[in-house]
């Protein structure tokens, strides 16, 4: 027998029981499904046994960690299916490429024909393994073994990433006969995974799967055509250059030409923000530019480079910071744990912003507000402006797509860009690498840099900041006369020089412990690339430091 302690309380059970039979007589006291515990502050999947006294604690799906589980489950149980309906190449040489709204979009590359009928077949089958309640199995194999089995499978993604795993083992799941690598934790079963839908789209198909915040309702699956433009772009250019995963890059890495590879993506993004600028000249009415974006985008970055291409067409751009406009400290509105909001519109003047603007464009001159953070309230100082016939406004804002905010500008006097990092590198062809991931690392680097931030304040922080995103730029991104992608497929492997120290800082027992985990586990699977390489205008500047901007 072992003792476990749960919620304080003591209790024997038989050496050998599984996590997951443990969890089923502590299930009625959550509100989600269980599906992960912690053992000692180390997370153990349902099916593995305990073996010693520990403490034990539940992470359900509304649990980040557990929720991530799902996921990775849901997308083993659609490759599986894909596998048995349409046979193991299919799913082979499909690819994971990225989430739209609740979607992931799995590109079969021509494997699989993406139509209604295609969709109803894999989604029979996985309902025919969730039923059956098929488990999931993890082995872990000698690294060598793991490559010589994925190798006669025929996933060449996975031998070139584990060319350049440090660690002696690989573990590897297994459901029903199909083979698959995943970083992070699995569900025990298929039985677990009730709430998802197959839908085909494009060149593959969309796995609609529930929110974190509501895990047991599946939301109707939403298009956004110019994000899915733009992501798929990326992809493409990832494709063409040869680097659509994490093994390609390290293998660019260790051939010495990543500072090709820095130089060639610098000058596309310049190209595509020259492109941009043109847009905007060739519209002669356009006196505002609203530029929005999620947190860690390089909006600041971008608004600088955009300036410059616009000078180069004969514009005299002229910056605008939204947050000099936040509404005094004491008239900031609070969320629902009484801190202040300043992610929500009513955090703005909106109205004195409407005032200021309209009188610019009617030739007025106006003095433009600051605001002194450091005392929370709105300063003049001096800043006056009168716009000319060439003048234009550079307005960076997280609510700078909303009409809200500019419901007194005609709407031709405004473009609108909505600028996000959307990584589209996957680990290999299953394991996508979510776009806040790349951001949250972004800005946990520049956090520590510029205001002395921890790692774990950032990890705290990003929960509050990933809601105020879906609430007041995500529902608006459609919206954009253009959508820039700042991530730059070389800079995970820059970040991570600067993000390691400040994850490793983050002691075993602390809530946000298992995101810096899970952060360094994958950051693991990058070689590192110098900043040393990188140009003084670059995006990822504003993030690692050495910026000719004032960012």
């Amino acid at each position: 027998m072992v003792t476990i302690t749960i919620h304080g309380e003591q209790k024997q059970v038989e050496q050998g029981t599984t996590y997951e039979a443990i969890a089923a007589a502590y299930q009625k006291e959550y509100d989600g499904t269980i599906a992960l515990v912690s053992a000692n502050g180390k997370i153990r999947e349902l099916f593995k046994k305990v073996v010693r006294d520990c403490t034990i604690e539940f992470f359900t799906l509304r649990d980040s960690v557990g929720h991530k589980s799902y996921i990775r489950a849901a997308k083993m149980l659609f490759l599986k299916s894909m596998s048995d309906v349409f046979g193991a190449r299919a799913a082979r040489e499909s690819c994971v490429e990225f989430s739209i709204g609740r979607g992931l979009y799995v590109n079969t590359l021509g494997k699989v024909p993406a139509t209604e009928e295609s969709a109803r077949l894999i989604k029979r089958r996985m309902g025919e393994l969730v039923e059956a309640g098929t488990p999931f199995m993890k082995r872990s194999y000698p690294l060598d073994d793991a490559m010589e089995l994925f190798r006669e499978k025929g996933m060449e993604d996975k031998v070139k990433l584990f060319r350049f795993r440090m660690g002696s083992t690989v573990n590897i799941y297994e459901i029903e006969g199909y083979y698959d690598y995943y970083y992070g934790y699995m569900l025990p079963n298929a039985g677990y995974i009730r709430w998802y839908d197959v839908i085909p789209y494009e060149e593959g198909f969309m796995l609609v799967l529930p929110p974190e915040s509501n895990p047991t309702v599946l939301e109707p699956f939403s298009e956004s055509r110019k994000l899915f433009d733009t992501m798929e772009s990326a992809k493409s250019w990832g494709r063409t250059a040869g680097i659509e995963t994490v093994g390609d890059l390290n293998e660019q890495i260790c051939s010495g030409s990543v500072s090709d590879l820095i130089l060639v993506q610098e000058a596309k993004q310049e190209r595509m923000i020259g492109e941009i600028a043109r847009d905007i000249a060739g519209r002669e009415n356009v006196k505002f530019v609203m530029i929005a974006g999620p947190s860690s985008s390089g909006k600041t970055s971008f608004s600088h480079r955009l300036s410059i291409q616009l000078r180069t067409l004969g514009k005299v751009p002229h910056p605008i910071a939204l947050d000099n406009y936040f509404v005094n400290r004491e008239d900031t509105p609070r969320d629902e744990k009484g801190d202040y909001n300043f992610e929500c519109l009513e955090a703005i003047d909106v109205k004195l912003f409407n005032e200021n603007m309209v009188k610019l464009l009617a030739g007025e001159r106006v003095e433009l507000p600051a605001f002194n953070f450091k005392v929370g309230q709105r300063e003049y100082r001096g800043d006056f402006l009168q716009l000319g016939e060439d003048d234009i406004l550079v307005i960076e804002g997280i609510h700078g797509l909303n009409e809200k905010m500019s419901y007194a500008l005609p709407e031709k006097s405004k473009y609108k860009i909505y600028i996000s990092a959307l990584t589209t590198l996957n680990i290999d062809a299953h394991n996508r690498i979510p776009t806040t991931d790349g951001r949250l690392l972004r800005r946990m680097v520049r956090d520590a840099r510029t205001r002395g931030s921890s790692a774990q304040r950032t990890i705290q922080m990003w929960p509050s900041v990933r809601r105020g995103e879906e609430e007041n730029i995500f529902p608006f991104q459609e919206e954009a006369d253009a959508m820039f992608n700042s991530a730059l497929v070389y800079e995970l492997a820059m970040l991570k020089t600067f993000a390691e120290p400040l994850l490793f800082q983050i002691p075993k027992g602390e809530p946000e412990y298992y995101e810096a985990k899970r952060l360094l586990k994958f950051l693991d699977y990058f070689l590192c690339v110098p900043s040393e390489s990188l140009p003084v205008n670059s995006i990822c500047r504003e993030f690692v430091g050495g910026s000719c901007f004032n960012v």
